[in-house]
């Protein structure tokens, strides 16, 4: 099988050596940027970990597939928030640590554009506060966090498009800045063929705090379904993608059809000059609510930081 990206490589007299993730040094010339990097990694860990549903229909689109985003899409809310929340609730990070990896998390969504210090700080700081804990550990917390805390924000009608694709003998992947391993966790639940997410640098089955590129968000998610549908033999114009966030908008754009969902105002303006479909399964008060939030990227993230400097303070007392 396959070696999965983030893990050691092991040669054939057994060995185990920490040559894992970490991009080569490489030259000006021939070194891909680091959203290439996440593309390809998360496109990696997708292929070899995808396996073929003994039920799926005999009449198969093989070159046909569609992509959904999670957040405010998929789900209500930042998955990334919850995932960190619910290991903070089983102590497997500590409160101040939720609360800088929301911070993190804030300035990145809400900055969009950040200058190198900053982009370069939030990927080193994306999911260090896992570092040293084991692959096997986050991935069994994966289940129990989705089970509490996400399987009840699924949208109804984003799951209803994707059973459509599904029907239709296509593949449906979710395409998430998450940790890769919370969103296969997802994609099993909710009977996909699986996700694109954020792969996290291991050795020896330990995380190292590291990222392989950087978080799979913007056009690192671009990449993936790019990686992805050349692996897979998928005819891009023929593939559907589904978001919320402007953001995404590179990942949209590589795609036969695009589809805004739950959409902030710059996508809802996008997806109108570029006549894509809007899906809106928010109502009244509560969309424009939801809707702002999702254009600042507080939402949630917002919260997480109140309750990790809420945490803090009471550890303090």
């Amino acid at each position: 099988m396959p070696r999965r990206p983030g893990s050691a490589e092991e040669t054939n007299d057994g060995d185990q050596h920490d040559d894992v993730t970490e991009p080569r040094e490489s030259t000006l010339e021939d070194a891909p940027d680091s959203a290439e990097v996440a593309g390809r990694a998360s496109a990696e860990a997708a292929v070899t970990t995808t396996s073929e549903d003994e039920n799926t229909a005999t009449s198969r689109d093989l070159t046909a597939a569609a992509f959904f985003d999670v957040d405010n899409t998929m789900m209500m809310g930042a998955s990334l928030f919850h995932f960190a929340r619910g290991l903070a609730a089983r102590k497997f990070v500590r409160a101040g640590d939720l609360a800088g990896f929301a911070w993190q998390q804030i300035k990145f969504r809400i900055g969009g554009a950040e200058n190198a210090t900053d982009l370069q700080s939030s990927r080193e700081q994306a999911l260090s506060f896992v570092a040293g804990r084991d692959v096997s550990d986050l991935e069994g917390l994966s289940e129990e966090i989705y089970d509490e805390l996400m399987a009840d924000r699924i949208w109804a009608g984003t799951r209803a498009l994707a059973q459509m694709h599904l029907d239709a003998g296509q593949r449906v992947w979710l395409v998430t800045a998450t940790p890769v391993e919370l969103a296969q966790v997802m994609a099993r639940r909710l009977g996909l063929t699986g996700a694109l997410g954020t792969v996290a640098e291991h050795a020896q089955g330990v995380y190292t705090g590291k990222l392989v590129g950087e978080m799979l968000h913007g056009g690192a998610k671009a990449h993936a379904v790019r990686a992805l549908a050349a692996s897979e033999g998928l005819d891009l114009r023929r593939c559907t993608a589904y978001s919320d966030s402007a953001n995404d908008v590179p990942m949209l754009s590589v795609v036969g059809t695009a589809v805004a969902v739950n959409p902030d105002q710059r996508l809802r303006e996008t997806a109108r000059t570029r006549g894509w479909d809007i899906r809106d399964f928010r109502t009244g008060r509560k969309a424009v609510r939801i809707g702002a939030r999702s254009v600042l990227g507080m939402g949630a993230l917002g919260a997480g930081l109140a309750a990790g400097l809420a945490f803090r303070r009471r550890d303090r007392s």
